[in-house]
């Protein structure tokens, strides 16, 4: 459990790649600096999820959080391109 989580206690989002988030919120905030330097306008990344029972599900919250947020840098990797 991280010290994040110990602090929400049972309450605790449990994410299975909670090392990874960090570095996963810098790359959005690094590419979200480069969108806006090239003057565009674009939508936020889609947000974390705020539940998760770490039970492993099929269709888990984190699948369908990195799932949309591989579109948003799909879109935004191609806004850029242009």
């Amino acid at each position: 459990m991280t010290e994040e989580n110990a602090e929400l206690g049972e309450h605790a989002i449990i994410d299975p790649y909670a090392s990874q988030r960090q570095s996963v919120r810098k790359g959005i905030a690094q590419f979200q600096e480069r969108l806006q330097a090239a003057g565009h306008t674009f939508r936020d990344p889609p947000p974390e999820p705020t539940s998760c029972c770490g039970r492993g599900c099929n269709g888990c919250v984190w699948e369908s959080y990195d799932a949309a947020l591989m579109f948003w840098y799909e879109d935004a990797g191609a806004l850029l391109a242009s």
